[in-house]
């Protein structure tokens, strides 16, 4: 079935496929309310933004750490076992965090001890959830699945917001020692939010189910994963060259950006308009995915490093601008690009590896870009002390540029190929 329209009607008459949806979109949403409540409740409370940023790190650093750990249990167990307990035990924390704003009892250890627990659960709920679809559909079907689930969590990142703000600003936001009745809401609606994907999720039947990894010391086993993404050619040095462009370009978005719109633009309405953009730009990219089909330059190496280059030469620019339609222009292509590009890398990664090591090779891609992100911020912030933003963003676009031709002259990354996938039964 080569019409993208006929392909993307058959996925989506597929109980199993929406079944899965459905429960993405319940849990998307509801996450963002905990985005947004979570840093409230710290600010609110202690009215001490370094508090709030350790709380954030607390929920952030036992994801990094144990993330491989959790690759490992899915290949053992199942994605969909570990992603059903997982969903469980964050009904719980959140509810037990709900709790605690109603009753009034908004102290910062036990937050923080729940923050870490819900930390520690997405160590696993992340592996095991970027390992569930290629158990759901069918192989060539993976690009299109992608692109939806995508595109659906990058439209629940636009609205979740917003509707978590306006239901914790109807019901109380806590502010001057107020009703924080809103925030207790926004939990527990996340906490309902996981209990109904627990049961969407028990309705999907697993038509490819990977086999078992044999059982073996956990820390072997991820061992045996890190051996496997080691040997395979294409796996390596993909991951070696993600991590490198990561490291580099990642702390320009996450912390260069910020200053760029406080020193430059005109203060937070300019980067929550340049930020909104690039997401918007992003769910454009995930979308057109699913409307060109597996468009290649050459093959997927290739792809990736002309893609890379062309945001390369996007980011150059984003230090001289004057004006925020400036700046939303650059974010908006490149979050184009980077939106199609996502979906082709996450198919390509769960089409290349045996279902029964999926589980630990999707961690360790995760890994990399959790792992390096708050180096790569460090490091930002202290150049920050001696560059300019025009010298940051220019040498950030510079360095991508100059890695992916370097990759392509250097290194096997131009000639990896997409993953030949088996004919239809």
């Amino acid at each position: 079935m080569d019409d993208p329209t006929q392909a993307r009607a058959a996925l989506l008459r597929e109980p199993n496929f929406l079944w899965m949806m459905g429960g993405a979109i319940i849990s998307a949403l509801g996450d963002q309310f905990t985005m947004i409540a979570l840093p409230w409740l710290v600010l609110v409370g202690t009215g001490d933004p370094l508090k709030m940023g350790l709380v954030i790190a607390l929920m952030s650093v036992p994801r990094a750490i144990f993330i491989l750990l959790g690759g490992a249990l899915v290949d053992r167990y199942s994605p969909k076992s570990m992603l059903m307990i997982s969903k469980y035990v964050n009904t719980v924390l959140l509810g037990v965090l709900a709790a605690m704003v109603f009753s009034g009892r908004m102290d910062l250890l036990p937050i923080g001890a729940l923050a870490l627990a819900i930390g520690f659960a997405s160590a696993f709920s992340i592996p095991a959830g970027t390992s569930m679809l290629p158990n759901v559909v069918a192989p060539a079907q993976l690009p299109m699945a992608n692109g939806i689930m995508m595109g659906i969590r990058q439209l629940t990142m636009l609205a979740g917001p917003l509707l978590a703000g306006l239901l914790i600003a109807l019901f109380g936001d806590g502010s001057r020692g107020g009703d924080a009745s809103g925030i207790g809401f926004a939990f527990a609606a996340d906490s309902a939010s996981f209990l109904l994907s627990a049961w969407t999720l028990s309705r999907v039947r697993l038509l490819h189910a990977a086999p078992k990894a044999a059982p073996e010391p956990v820390l072997r086993a991820v061992g045996a994963g890190v051996k496997m993404v080691w040997n395979d050619m294409a796996l390596r040095t993909s991951m070696l060259y993600w991590g490198l462009c990561a490291f580099v370009v990642g702390g320009a978005m996450q912390v260069a950006l910020p200053v760029l719109a406080s020193t430059v633009l005109h203060g937070a309405s300019a980067l929550g308009i340049i930020m909104g953009v690039h997401g918007a730009g992003s769910l454009i990219g995930m979308a057109l995915s699913g409307v060109l089909g597996k468009f290649r330059v050459r093959n997927f190496g290739t792809t990736v490093l002309l893609v890379d280059v062309l945001v390369g030469l996007l980011l150059i620019p984003l230090g001289l601008v004057a004006a925020t339609w400036q700046a939303a222009g650059l974010l908006l292509a490149i979050g184009v690009l980077g939106g199609f590009m996502q979906v082709a890398v996450f198919s390509w990664l769960q089409q290349r590896v045996p279902r029964a090591m999926l589980g630990r090779a999707m961690s360790m891609f995760m890994f990399i870009f959790m792992g390096v992100a708050p180096l790569s911020a460090a490091l930002t912030g202290w150049l920050m002390q001696y560059a300019t933003l025009a010298q940051l963003f220019g040498g950030a676009g510079l360095f991508l540029v100059g890695t992916a031709l370097l990759a392509w002259l250097l290194t096997p990354m131009g000639t990896i190929a997409d993953v030949a996938l088996p004919a239809p039964e």
